[in-house]
């Protein structure tokens, strides 16, 4: 207990910083209309080119590597490779539409939201068709909210070198993505929606958002389950801990933006059970315990809902068979959550299941024995879905029509959601802009070359 309220004492202040964001960091709510036609845009839109460039002077654009072109008669703007397009808005909450479809050819087509999030995934069009679909979505910088004169802190969340890999997660852009073999991009409209609730992630690397590459997280596939209205915050990042987190100014970021009616997703094992990295590893029937009930705590002081999330097992390289390599981590989590009754989604005892029940496919689950592949990180947002269910949170209200209760000793096969497509053909060029500038690695954590049970 004096462990306990000693962590407790470190984030007192935390509360009075989460109040002051509210008002000190308050922007003007942005509405933005963008049109894709060629023909003069309509009222209160802004045409876009399919030669405008993104920067800073103009506020909106294509990224670099975009290759569009106009088409459907000069009523869209098309591609058969995917692209990317930001918009400038302050950090928050957003309602985004996007107006899609061909007059004279089907489309289908996916949607990403900064560094790889899922959102709309393959929206199936027949010629002649032309919808609207929306999202909410989270944009985020790294800046914290003023320091009162004389108080000691920072007013910067510390970005490694890991933060090279998400940096659209960090920049004072809102960008989108669009994967489809014959886009037609007729509109986007952007509206603030600062009023809706958030889902906060804390985790390491096999829940934090990826711009690209083989390793796909559930957190970046979980907004592709929830409706409109709620917003995921992927917060989690490869390499932390529960110290870490901490540490960096990442928890501290989260509640900086944490209202009541919130939730907080809190998933930490892989680097924290490692011994040989002593100044962040915390053991699990003491210092592993007091550290969530510190997150818990913050969480909770500020209206919002924490939810506990073992980390998944690992899987033999190759085979994909469980290794049950996490040692008394995931208990120490369930005990928690009793002591402190807290919702607990079991995604370790969910992932043994689908190792076990995948049969050919387990090996294709993760990419190399601790990180998901998209097919892997897909079906562990289903699992992360159904423990929003079984838990019955208020948020399984946001859950998407279209999920079906999801068993993971009944699996999806991989051929069947054929996913790779979805992330692997992504844009050729992926500039970090914006004020995501990430500082040089603490020394005492260094990045990938650390020893250790398995990658980051």
């Amino acid at each position: 207990m004096k462990t306990l309220r000693h962590l407790r004492s470190i984030y007192a202040a935390t509360l009075f910083f989460s109040v002051l964001s509210a008002t000190a960091q308050t922007a003007a709510p942005a509405h933005l209309k963008f049109d894709f036609g060629a023909a003069p845009a309509k009222s209160g839109a802004t045409r876009v080119a399919p030669n405008a460039v993104y920067s800073d002077a103009t506020g909106y654009g294509y990224e670099p590597g975009a290759q569009v072109s106009t088409g459907d008669s000069g009523n869209a703007t098309t591609s058969d490779r995917p692209f990317l397009f930001s918009a400038r808005v302050p950090e928050g909450n957003y309602t985004v539409t996007v107006g899609f479809g061909d007059s004279s050819a089907a489309t289908t087509t996916t949607v990403k939201a900064e560094s790889g999030r899922l959102m709309l995934e393959r929206v199936d069009l027949p010629a002649g068709q032309v919808v609207e679909r929306s999202f909410t979505l989270n944009v985020r910088t790294p800046n914290l909210p003023r320091l009162p004169t004389n108080a000691t802190g920072r007013e910067v969340v510390t970005l490694d070198s890991f933060d090279n890999g998400n940096t659209r997660d960090w920049d004072n852009k809102l960008t989108l993505e669009f994967v489809s073999p014959h886009a037609a991009l007729r509109s986007i409209e952007i509206v603030s929606a600062p009023t809706t609730p958030t889902v906060f992630l804390a985790g390491d690397s096999t829940v934090t958002d990826r711009d690209a590459g083989g390793d796909v997280s559930w957190g970046q596939m979980l907004p592709r389950f929830l409706k409109t209205g709620v917003a995921v915050s992927n917060q989690a990042q490869s390499g932390e801990t529960l110290k870490s987190f901490a540490n960096s100014l990442r928890l501290d970021k989260i509640l900086s933006q944490m209202k009541r009616g919130d939730y907080l997703f809190i998933q930490f094992t892989h680097n924290d059970s490692k011994a040989n990295w002593p100044q962040t590893y915390v053991e699990p029937e003491t210092t592993y315990k007091a550290y969530l009930k510190v997150y818990i705590a913050e969480a909770r002081l500020r209206g919002a809902t924490p939810v506990l999330v073992t980390a998944m097992d690992r899987g033999a390289r190759g085979s994909g068979a469980p290794t049950h390599g996490h040692g008394g981590y995931p208990q120490a989590m369930r005990e928690v959550a009793q002591e402190e009754h807290v919702a607990l989604i079991d995604l370790y005892a969910m992932s043994d299941a689908f190792y076990a029940a995948a049969g050919s496919d387990a090996s294709k689950i993760l990419a190399d024995g601790t990180h998901s592949t998209a097919y892997g990180g897909y079906e562990f947002a289903k699992c992360i879905v159904m423990g929003i269910k079984q838990n019955k949170l208020d948020l399984a209200r946001f859950i998407v029509d279209d999920f079906k209760d999801f068993n993971p000793a009944h699996p999806d096969s991989y051929a069947a959601l054929n996913l790779g497509v979805l992330f692997n053909s992504t844009p050729a060029v992926r500039e970090p802009r914006g004020t995501a500038t990430p500082t040089p690695p603490p020394t005492a954590n260094p990045p990938a070359s650390n020893p250790g049970l398995g990658p980051l």
